[in-house]
């Protein structure tokens, strides 16, 4: 591709996003429809179940998502039964959230449903294509972040 004609297909930024879309596409589905629920309430819910204990401020950016797609999931999460509030014992203005024994249940179920999709996704590369993958994703990952402190 030449430098001077550009083509939306082929710049890396739109590449990246439409992979991330149609990965996480391919990965909702699971969780979607058996437990209604949807993408953002799942990475909740997994951050959750990864380091129970976190605030809301916490978990936007440990999940990549934003501050009011947090509180929405976190509000819809509650009120199904799958989290819960408690004030943090070093600042009584926060609440901290932990799954209940409901959303520690779910996320147990969903699990291994979405490792067995990430599994199948990334069966089309073999273990040093896999562990070069992960190091060029970091790779960019850091030099994006230092543009960002930059700004």
């Amino acid at each position: 591709m030449s430098r001077d004609r550009f083509e939306l297909g082929r710049f890396f930024p739109y590449q990246l996003a439409a992979l991330a879309e149609r990965v996480s596409l391919a990965i909702s589905q699971l969780y979607a429809g058996r437990f209604d629920i949807s993408r953002v309430e799942w990475r909740v819910l997994a951050a959750l179940g990864t380091h129970s204990g976190m605030a809301a401020k916490d978990i936007a950016p440990y999940s990549a998502l934003d501050k009011m797609q947090v509180s929405r999931a976190v509000a819809r999460l509650e009120e199904e039964g799958f989290i819960e509030r408690r004030e943090d014992a070093t600042d009584r203005r926060a609440k901290i959230l932990e799954l209940t024994p409901a959303g520690r249940s779910l996320f147990q179920k969903i699990v291994p449903l979405v490792r067995a999709r990430e599994d199948y996704l990334l069966g089309a590369l073999d273990a040093d294509e896999r562990l070069m993958l992960e190091r060029i994703m970091n790779k960019i990952l850091a030099r994006a972040e230092g543009l960002i402190e930059r700004g």
